[in-house]
């Protein structure tokens, strides 16, 4: 979707159950936290996580695997432990997210689909990376595996500032939104008419005055944006002459997260111009924090604290759901063993040193490595830059010391 989607065609509206349903269909920090704060009172939430891939027959794929999936909805349905009006609710979800699967617009990624059609609530998220099909019945959605994802991904909040305006933007996931005027206080507000009588001095005085109190409020405007956790990163353009005037009145936590700076007219500026800019900061911004990340870890290993660094140290810990945050080489790949029943991974071993089950050969044990994480409630970052990762390609930060890795048979 372009950066001039307005916000008529970015939604889509549902009707056929009681009543109607309309859902964005962009994803922003708004969206992200409706969804966090959702609760069933009562009624059952599905929470679906469906893999898209790509080829002709995607959409075919993805509703067989959705069909399969709802298996264990339709059991619910039958159940005559739960009250009537939570089976109809859930009998509703089915529908919804059949129909999701024959009408959303797809791409290779994953479909996170939030539904609960007796509080008609109705959430469609479109994830760039792949993970496995999950479904989940609870009181709340289940956002576990979705903020896995989003974690790598920074919430930008591109300002445009002043001496008498400003504008914010939020780049996220190469989506760009506006998000409005930022300013409570302009020199525009007030009336330049009483200062007829004051000397050229006096004038230019309260002018700076006002400036600076429009300044302090932006910075306080954007210092609560932040505080409510809607942005991760900040990107400040406007005139080259007034920007450090501006910069001077942003608190300590705002500085933290300045990204960077661009040149802009503010009168001038469009989303195009305002999104090209913030991208050209965003994109060293992210790579210079995987940078630090790895440097953070590897040197929390050197000073003994609760690390795994290498695939089969990260595989136990995997296995022992003891990963906190999983760091990934992107690309990395890795063929392994996995047992089904105990959740064990490795490199090799026929048989699991936990129960002793035979184990399943896997093209790829760094994927199920991460699906297990994301299960577990830990986050993941690809790491695309080159650092000491790329030897090691797994490292995490761990929840609890692990005991000995054990022999594999």
């Amino acid at each position: 979707m372009s950066a001039h989607t307005t916000a008529a065609s970015a939604r889509t509206h549902f009707s056929g159950e009681r009543g109607s349903v309309t859902r964005d269909r962009v994803l922003s920090a708004q969206t992200l936290d409706r969804i966090a704060r959702f609760h069933g009172e009562g009624l059952p939430v599905v929470s679906a996580y469906l893999g898209v891939e790509g080829g002709a027959d995607a959409r075919r794929a993805l509703q067989t695997r959705t069909d399969s999936l709802l298996h264990r909805v339709r059991s619910l349905v039958g159940d005559r432990t739960l009250d009537h009006e939570a089976r109809v609710s859930l009998r509703g979800d089915i529908a919804r997210i059949e129909k999701v699967t024959r009408t959303e617009t797809i791409a290779r990624g994953t479909l996170a689909v939030f539904s609960c059609s007796g509080a008609q609530m109705l959430e469609v998220v479109q994830l760039r990376r792949t993970i496995r099909d999950r479904i989940m019945v609870d009181a709340t959605p289940w956002i576990h595996p979705m903020r896995a994802v989003l974690d790598q991904y920074s919430r930008c909040c591109a300002a445009v500032v002043d001496r008498d305006s400003a504008r914010a933007w939020e780049l996220y996931l190469g989506e760009m939104r506006d998000a409005g005027h930022l300013d409570a206080f302009t020199l525009r507000n007030r009336a330049y008419a009483g200062w007829h009588g004051l000397s050229e001095r006096r004038v230019r005085n309260k002018a700076d005055e006002l400036s600076k109190r429009h300044f302090r409020e932006v910075a306080a405007a954007l210092e609560h944006l932040f505080r409510a956790d809607r942005y991760d990163v900040l990107a400040v353009g406007g005139h080259a002459h007034e920007l450090p005037a501006f910069l001077d009145f942003l608190p300590r936590r705002l500085r933290d997260r300045l990204a960077g700076t661009f040149s802009v007219d503010p009168h001038t500026a469009t989303a195009a111009t305002v999104r090209a800019a913030a991208e050209s900061i965003l994109e060293p911004y992210e790579l210079d924090e995987q940078r630090r990340l790895v440097a953070e870890l590897l040197q929390s290993a050197v000073a003994g604290d609760r690390t795994a660094v290498g695939l089969e140290p990260c595989l136990w810990a995997g296995a022992a759901a003891a990963i906190g945050t999983l760091l990934v080489q992107e690309g990395a790949a890795a063929p392994g063993v996995v047992c089904e029943a105990s959740g064990w991974f490795a490199t090799s071993g026929e048989t699991c040193p936990l129960c002793g089950r035979a184990t399943r050969h896997t093209p790829d044990v760094i994927d199920e490595l991460v699906e297990a994480v994301i299960d577990e409630g830990g986050s993941i970052h690809h790491v695309r830059v080159d650092t000491e990762l790329r030897g090691h390609l797994t490292a995490a930060w761990l929840r609890f010391a692990l005991p000995p890795i054990p022999e594999p048979t």
